[in-house]
C-alpha cells in the first residue's frame, strides 16, 4: 500500500467552492484507503495500490464528474513529498518572507516555467529564491502580504500552466507530509 498525498488545483477559490466533507467522500468511493483532507485549499492523503498516475486520473475523472468543474490534481507518493521538503533551502516560518513551492505533473511544463523565470529580470533578484527541488518541484520566496503580487507567482499563474501545476505554502506541505506519514503508520 502507498501512501499519498493529492493537491487539487484552483478550489474554494475563483468560484469553484467544495467543501472538504464532500471532497472526503467523493474520494472515498474510489479504490482509496483512509482518504483524509486537510485545511479548506484541497489538499488530501489517501493510500492505494496504484501508480501516482492512476491516482491522478481517478481523482481528476471522479472530480470532474462530481463537481462539474475542469479538475486537475498534482499527485506526489508521501515518501517523495518528504524529499522535497527535505531539500527545500527555505524556512517553513519566517517573518519577512513566505516559502512556496509549486508542484508539477508533467516536469516539462515546470522546465518552461523555469526557463521562462531565468529570462525574467524581475526574479533574478535574490529575494525571490527561485530553486529548483527536483523534476517536479520549484522552492520560491514571497514578502509577508505580498505572495500574489511576487513575480514568480505572477508568473506561474498563468492560465498555460494551470493543468498541471499547482502551489502550496511550505507550512501547508509539512502538514500533508505529517498526515500523509500519519497514514503509513497505520496501513
Amino acid at each position: 500500500m502507498t501512501n499519498f498525498a493529492v493537491f487539487l488545483r484552483g478550489i474554494n477559490v475563483g468560484g469553484v467552492n467544495i467543501k472538504m466533507a464532500d471532497l472526503r467522500t467523493a474520494l472515498a468511493d474510489l479504490p482509496f484507503e483512509g482518504v483524509k483532507t486537510l485545511l479548506a485549499s484541497g489538499n488530501v492523503v489517501c493510500s492505494a495500490e496504484l501508480s501516482v498516475q492512476e491516482v491522478k486520473r481517478l481523482a481528476e475523472s471522479r472530480l470532474r464528474e462530481r463537481f462539474g468543474y475542469d479538475a486537475w490534481v498534482v499527485v506526489f507518493t508521501g515518501a517523495r513529498l518528504a524529499e522535497l521538503i527535505d531539500i527545500c533551502p527555505y524556512p517553513a516560518d519566517d517573518g519577512a518572507v513566505h516559502t512556496y513551492v509549486t508542484l508539477g505533473s508533467e516536469p516539462a511544463v515546470l522546465d518552461e516555467l523555469a526557463s521562462t523565470a531565468a529570462q525574467d529580470p524581475a526574479l533574478q533578484d535574490a529575494s525571490v529564491g527561485l530553486t529548483r527541488l527536483g523534476p517536479e518541484a520549484v522552492a520560491w520566496l514571497a514578502p509577508v502580504g505580498g505572495t500574489l503580487e511576487s513575480p514568480f507567482s505572477k508568473l506561474s499563474s498563468k492560465p498555460k500552466y494551470k493543468a498541471s501545476t499547482t502551489t502550496r505554502n511550505l507550512r501547508t506541505l509539512l502538514k500533508v507530509r505529517d498526515a500523509a506519514a500519519a497514514g503509513a503508520a497505520r496501513t
